[in-house]
């Protein structure tokens, strides 16, 4: 297993054709993506590339070293392009991200924090802290 990075750079194949662009990466295969502009075509090549990462590092994959740029053959409608990712945002952006939770309390009991404007979030997420021990958001 390699060591999880901050920072990863990988080469993408962007390749054109009448009906948009699609990207894939030689170096991790799976990770495909696509779009209409240049622009939103290395905005979804950003996404997709920070995304098939953080996988590799949650599943603790191997990340592949990237092949150098001089080392790859394109087609002559294709084009190779960089793509930085830089992970610690991405890292707390998945992490933050909110679920849904299904719950169930008597009815009672929903009447009540009804009629005090109750943020069942707020209270839930607050109860689980208390009962996990945890005090601050910053240590998890």
């Amino acid at each position: 297993m390699t060591k999880q990075k901050d920072r990863y750079v990988y080469p993408a194949i962007f390749d054109y054709a009448n009906d948009g662009i699609s990207i894939m990466f030689p170096d991790l295969p799976g990770c495909l993506t696509s779009g209409e502009s240049d622009e939103e075509a290395l905005a979804m090549a950003k996404e997709a590339l920070a995304l098939h990462l953080y996988g590799m590092e949650r599943d603790k994959d191997s990340i592949p070293t990237a092949t150098v740029v001089k080392d790859i053959q394109l087609a002559t409608n294709q084009a190779l392009v960089l793509v930085e990712v830089w992970m610690p945002p991405f890292r707390d952006k998945i992490k933050n991200k909110a679920v849904k939770k299904t719950l169930t309390i008597p009815k009672w009991l929903n009447d009540l924090a009804e009629e005090h404007n109750v943020n069942y979030s707020h209270i839930l997420q607050e109860g689980l802290r208390k009962y996990l021990g945890i005090d601050d958001k910053s240590k998890i």
